[in-house]
């Protein structure tokens, strides 16, 4: 069970600053501005065969992953516009593990999810840099989390796809296919 926790959960359980300074969140929008290069880099050399390898005994292969990210990015800016724009809405959530068996996620090419990272990312970050302290407050309820704020839920965005991309590069690492 610690070693699947330990492949699952390679950067640890998510667990939010609450209270995060202005510094704090230009270093989070500034990771945002990354994310989608760092991901492309990570699987830049991969053929299509590792791509449809799983992280772990009965995981999601690589190419799911990285359909997944785009989803649940997608889903997230969604949350954080209305978290902006509504009072304390509910977030939506989705069946993440059915997403996974559509055919887009099997078929799709992951250049396509990766553009699709980077244009959000690239909103997200001109939305995040102009909200003001008491934007940051504002609230969302989540499944998952309950009830929490913009700050919350940017750091659980970033620690996501920390989350993800770790487990690509330690499957990258056990395989041994960087050769670089």
């Amino acid at each position: 069970m610690i070693v699947v926790d330990a492949l699952r959960y390679p950067i640890g359980q998510f667990e939010p600053n609450l209270a995060p300074t202005l510094q704090d969140r230009r270093q989070l929008i500034h990771q945002i501005a990354g994310l989608t290069d760092e991901l492309r880099d990570l699987v830049r050399d991969l053929t299509p065969e590792q791509l449809k390898v799983p992280y772990r005994p009965e995981g999601w292969c690589i190419q799911q992953i990285i359909h997944h990210l785009a989803d649940n990015d997608t889903n997230a800016c969604l949350r954080l516009r209305r978290a902006l724009t509504e009072d304390q809405p509910a977030a939506s959530s989705y069946r993440e593990d059915l997403f996974a068996e559509l055919s887009d996620y099997s078929d799709a090419p992951i250049e396509l999810s990766i553009t699709l990272l980077e244009a959000l990312h690239k909103r997200l970050v001109i939305l995040l840099s102009r909200l003001s302290e008491d934007q940051f407050q504002r609230k969302l309820q989540t499944g998952l989390l309950g009830i929490i704020t913009i700050d919350t839920a940017v750091q659980r965005l970033v620690w996501h796809n920390r989350h993800h991309m770790a487990q690509i590069q330690l499957l990258i690492e056990r395989k041994g296919w960087r050769t670089n």
